[in-house]
Order: C-alpha cells, then structure tokens, then sequence
C-alpha cells in the first residue's frame, strides 16, 4: 500500500499502486502513474512527479528518486535510481538500473540507457543521452526548483488551484525557513 505524510500533495489524477513511499513535502501531480507492483518506489522528500509522469519498478530492481527532485511533465523514471538534487526533464526517459548522480540535470526528450551511470553534476542529453559536465551552481538552481514546486503543492493542499508570483516567492521563503530551522536543529 502507499505510504504519504500528510505534507504531500497527491491530485486526486495521480495513480499509486503496491509499494510506494513518499518523502515530506513531495507532490504527486494529475495523471502521475507510480506501480510498485514488482519491487518498491521510494520517493524523497522535496520531491516533485509532475503530470502524465510515468514511474515504475521491475522484478527485483526498485526504483530511488532521492530529495529535492523535479521529474518533469511526461517523464519515464523505470527501474533506476535518481539521486537527490536532480531535474529529469520533460518526456524523458531514465531505464534499467541507471543511476542519475546527485546535482544532474537529464534534458528534455533524453534517452538514459539501461545500466548508465552518471556522476554527480552531470548534464545528460541526447537519444542515446551523452554524459557531459554541468555548469557551475546548477544544483542550486536544482534545488530552488523543487522548492517552488514544494510550494505550489502547500497552495493546492490548502485547496487553492493558482499561485501568483508573489505568493510563491512568500510560500519558497517558508521551506527555506523551516529548513534553515531543521538544519540548526541538527548542529
């Protein structure tokens, strides 16, 4: 059965089936398909599946997609793991038992092969995706990404369907508190 905290925003559009776990602040959005029918998906937190996303397991390999992840509108995330601070672009598609190393960007329409490795920071694009080095501060702007889905998630959860601009920009400033207040917690 899945398994949400109550921070996690799931459009009544989104599909889970079998072994799904969902981290804090997350968001599963309209028809985002996630079947842990043959082994676990386990999902961070921060973490956005976007609409007509597609995520799935296969026999004895589950799929990770660590914290503060953006898993754009149409990707395929199959059977692989995506580590924390990454962005799967639109319609693309990570295979296999890949791993997306923290801090990576996969582009939009890139075709990750089945067994990849990408290190950290890592740019992938291309059909078949070619790995390159990423740019400087990306996983920042990574990072900052995930947070203003996380905020969008806060404002359909208290049951508004549109965010302005300014309301967003307050809404980031929020996670950025209580992160800031968890992480001093932690000193």
């Amino acid at each position: 059965m899945p398994k949400f905290p109550e921070t996690v925003y799931v459009h009544p559009l989104s599909a889970q089936l079998g072994e799904v776990t969902v981290g804090e602040y997350s968001s599963l959005w309209p028809a985002s398909s996630l079947r842990g029918d043959f082994a676990p998906i386990t999902i961070g937190r921060y973490t956005s599946i976007q609409d007509a996303c597609a995520v799935h397991a296969a026999p004895g390999a589950p799929t990770r997609i660590g914290d503060f992840v953006t898993v754009g509108h149409g990707a395929v995330v199959h059977a692989c793991t995506v580590e924390d601070n990454c962005i799967i672009g639109m319609n693309a598609t990570v295979l296999d038992r890949a791993v997306i190393g923290r801090g990576s960007i996969v582009a939009a329409g890139a075709v990750v092969r089945e067994g990849t490795v990408a290190p950290p920071g890592s740019f992938l694009a291309g059909v078949p995706a070619e790995i390159r080095p990423g740019r400087p501060g990306q996983e920042e702007l990574i990072r900052q990404g995930a947070i203003s889905y996380a905020a969008m998630a806060a404002n359909y959860r208290a049951g508004k369907e549109t965010i302005r601009g300014e309301e967003l920009v307050e809404g980031m400033k929020r996670i950025e508190e209580r992160l800031a207040g968890k992480a001093a917690g932690k000193k």
